[in-house]
């Protein structure tokens, strides 16, 4: 893959052509990876001609082995409800070739597909965001006991390419991970749809409250990022005692919107276990 990090060199198989696998491999191509060293399986026609289209250079097939042949990674990205069949049909090439396998599906523990592969192959757990296909993404990962230092750089260069990355030491975190980051850019949109929604309500333009939303919600997201200071921190640096920002907290604390937002992350953390239980994993 030239242009990118020795670690990642040889071919990348993608298993599952969804939006997941859309943002990572547009965020690798963005990043220096050649197109020509990336292959994607999808059984979707139309979705397979459209990845061909995306992303000139790539090898889209409709067959997940024909992908995973030959290839010194591959990146696990279909539902967790489809994984253990997609990974027992591949298990005996796994066995052969002994690739770095990387799951993107919530809720699958590691041992579940590490025994579903066959077993013996070097097995890492992820879960990125959306905002990797701009290099701006972050992945939770976990790699399952054996796998070697080896595989566990390249995971980590692999998904470095599209953003940060954050290495877990308990697995049972994932969940957690997959409330907040795997989830948290559907959070800030619907913030910004409440914002744009807010602004047209107190009678401004459409095109102008999107761009004050989405333009307000960038700008505390950069201060936050480069700041040294703690969120609480920065928050009372904006909000004058008496002034019009303390009225609009204050009805939002009224609101309890803490304990919303709380439940609701553990709703999304409760949900990636029961993938999970579902699965038999």
């Amino acid at each position: 893959m030239p242009g990118m990090d020795e670690r990642l060199h040889g071919p990348l198989a993608c298993i599952g052509g969804g939006n997941m696998a859309r943002a990572l491999l547009a965020g690798l191509i963005a990043s220096g990876c050649d197109p020509r060293e990336l292959r994607v399986s999808e059984p979707d026609a139309v979705r397979r001609a459209a990845l061909a289209g995306d992303f000139p250079g790539l090898s889209a097939v409709p067959d997940n082995a024909t992908a995973a042949r030959g290839a010194a990674c591959w990146i696990l990205a279909v539902k967790p409800q489809q994984l253990p069949e997609v990974a027992a049909g591949l298990a005996p090439l796994a066995t052969m070739e002994r690739p770095l396998v990387v799951s993107l599906a919530a809720g699958i523990r590691v041992a579940a597909l590490a025994g579903w592969l066959g077993g013996g192959i070097d097995v890492v757990r992820s879960m990125p965001n959306r905002a990797a296909m701009f290099g701006a993404g972050i992945t939770g990962l976990f790699a399952a006991p054996g796998t070697s230092a080896a595989a566990r750089t390249r995971a980590d260069a692999l998904f470095r390419a599209v953003g940060e990355t954050v290495w877990l030491n308990d697995e049972g975190d994932m969940d957690a991970v997959t409330a907040i980051s795997g989830s948290g850019p559907a959070y800030v949109f619907l913030l910004i749809e409440m914002i744009e929604a807010a602004a047209v309500a107190e009678g401004l333009d459409a095109d102008v409250a999107r761009r004050l939303a989405v333009a307000t919600v960038a700008g505390a997201a950069r201060m936050a990022a480069t700041s040294g200071d703690p969120a609480p921190v920065l928050r009372a640096q904006v909000t004058s005692p008496g002034g019009t920002t303390a009225a609009a907290l204050a009805v939002l604390e009224a609101a309890d919107i803490r304990t919303t937002f709380l439940r609701a992350v553990h709703a999304g953390r409760r949900r990636a276990a029961e993938l999970a239980a579902a699965s038999g994993a």
